[in-house]
């Protein structure tokens, strides 16, 4: 339970991150430290799954690159995250997307949430 607390007593509270959910394809703006040297790269793909609470709320996204599925683990409270953008609303009945990692080429897409706006 101590490390627990570390970890929140550490973290700093969360941004002001849009709201998103497990299915949406986003694409992150994380800072990389490197030495002397500081850079902002992006990180593309689909969120597969949101985990913990508070503080240490984490999500995990995966994407394609050529063949091989990447993915990366994103702290909630991070500073290091620039900026978050959602580019689709994923259509999704799980909270786990893990079956997306035996899937191939088209049965691996996420079918794309429609809103219907009222006038």
């Amino acid at each position: 339970m101590d490390a627990i607390k570390f970890v929140e007593d550490t973290m700093l509270d969360a941004k002001a991150l849009p709201e998103f959910h497990v299915g949406d394809n986003v694409s992150i703006s994380y800072r990389i430290v490197e030495g002397e040297k500081e850079r902002v790269q992006s990180y593309k793909g689909d969120v597969i799954q949101i985990k913990g609470k508070g503080k240490t709320k984490t999500f995990t996204v995966r994407k394609m690159s050529g063949n091989v599925g990447v993915e990366r683990i994103f702290p909630m409270t991070s500073p290091n995250i620039v900026d978050l953008l959602v580019n689709k609303r994923g259509k999704v009945r799980r909270a786990r997307l893990f079956y997306l990692r035996d899937l191939i080429g088209k049965k691996a897409k996420i079918k794309e949430k429609t809103t219907i706006s009222k006038k």
